[in-house]
């Protein structure tokens, strides 16, 4: 056990205390490995969101950014809190020196809070001697994690943005981590350091590379969240077979990451157009209310990650008390509005009838009696990738 001798090192060890009591650090290795990492050299900045309330009519967020600086307690604190840190907004690098507050904006890059980063390792079923891929070093946090489990010659970190792993080689190094930095798009993996025992996303991904599985061993395991355009998102843990080649379960939990940036959605301008496309469409009794897929409760997990199977380029904005549904690729809409009388009706166009899809899904689901998210399996071969349920159809992955 560390000795508490500074308030980062009284923090780290409330910190482990405490996942270890909820049950995210069973393996012993993986606890001391987070006992030996001082998680506030990997997060210099980030931001918080602001607690006041947002002044624009639009509710648009206020984020204020956090420094050792700028509020060295707040800093500190929120270092050793288990929750995600936002680093970055909209791909660009903010400068920490004169950090300016943020209102609004996409996340593309965070520190993952240290459950998950625990809940991600031991799911890989790491052991002594593994050879590891990392997809999305971010922080290096989690790699900082994983060097202290296996060593850094066992550990390769990929990360797509170069200013975010300078800044994670400056930390790694401070620590006295030596992994192997790649500056590169991870989809692709790293065949020079291949084959690897394990291959580990920190980001999601619509699908699996085929380039994974080549770089993967015989019996060696893959973990990646797969997520997509309506925001539904599912881990899988896949085994290879050496012939690119793979099948495995879905995990339990709902846990997301943020998408790996060829993956990400696409921008579809102003939602109002394309509402203004169904306005002739006819109307039909909507069977499932949009709340089904997006909601916030656990609930409505499962159920959008196969809504999102069922329509793999869709995506869905909120306008008023509707619900629009958007396909860039086909050009397809759906609007799903409340019905005179009570309930909803849903208006559509274009070749791909986004909520019959997404309906005809959920009612699959329902009869097959709404199965645990576990009894799901994802099989990959040469020729594609599938979700597959013994009681439903299967669903082939974009």
């Amino acid at each position: 056990m560390i000795e508490p001798t500074t308030r980062a090192d009284e923090l780290r060890t409330q910190l482990v205390q405490s996942l270890t009591d909820q049950g995210y650090l069973p393996d012993p290795h993986w606890r001391k490995a987070f006992e030996a990492v001082p998680r506030h050299v990997f997060v210099p900045g980030f931001y918080l969101r602001s607690e006041e309330e947002p002044t624009d009519s639009a509710g648009v967020p206020v984020w204020e950014p956090v420094t050792e600086r700028t509020d060295p307690q707040r800093w500190l604190s929120a270092a050793y809190s288990d929750q995600t840190l936002i680093t970055q907004f909209d791909g660009r690098e903010p400068d920490w020196a004169n950090p300016e507050v943020r209102h609004g904006g996409v996340f593309s890059s965070s520190a993952t809070l240290p459950s998950l980063v625990a809940t991600m390792w031991d799911d890989a079923q790491i052991a002594d001697g593994h050879s590891v891929l990392e997809i999305g070093t971010g922080t290096g946090y989690s790699t900082a994690v994983l060097c202290e489990r296996v060593g850094s010659g066992n550990v390769i970190s990929m990360e797509v943005d170069g200013d975010r792993l300078a800044q994670a080689h400056r930390a790694l190094s401070e620590c006295g981590h030596t992994p192997s930095l790649v500056e590169a798009d991870g989809l692709f993996g790293w065949q020079p350091g291949s084959p690897f025992d394990r291959v580990v996303a920190a980001c999601s991904m619509r699908h699996i590379p085929r380039a994974l599985f080549n770089q993967t061993r015989a019996g060696g395991k893959i973990l990646v969240t797969l997520s997509g355009w309506l925001g539904g998102s599912a881990r899988v843990l896949l085994t290879v077979d050496g012939q690119g080649r793979g099948a495995g379960p879905l995990l339990a939990g709902t846990i997301s990451f943020m998408p790996a940036r060829l993956h990400a959605p696409p921008g579809f301008g102003d939602p109002r157009q394309w509402a203004r496309m169904v306005e002739a469409a006819p109307a039909r009794p909507a069977v499932s209310a949009p709340e089904r897929i997006s909601g916030a409760s656990v609930e409505s997990f499962l159920p959008r990650f196969l809504a999102q199977c069922a329509a793999p380029n869709a995506q869905s904005v909120i306008l008023e008390e509707s619900t629009l549904l958007v396909d860039v690729v086909s050009g397809s809409v759906a609007l799903i509005e409340p019905a005179q009388g009570g309930g909803w009706q849903v208006l559509q166009t274009g070749p791909v009838r986004l909520w019959d899809r997404i309906e005809s899904a959920l009612e699959t689901y329902d009869r097959a009696g709404r199965p645990d998210q576990e009894s799901f399996r994802v099989r990959a071969d040469e020729s594609g990738q599938w979700l597959e349920h013994s009681e439903m159809p299967a669903f082939e992955l974009p």
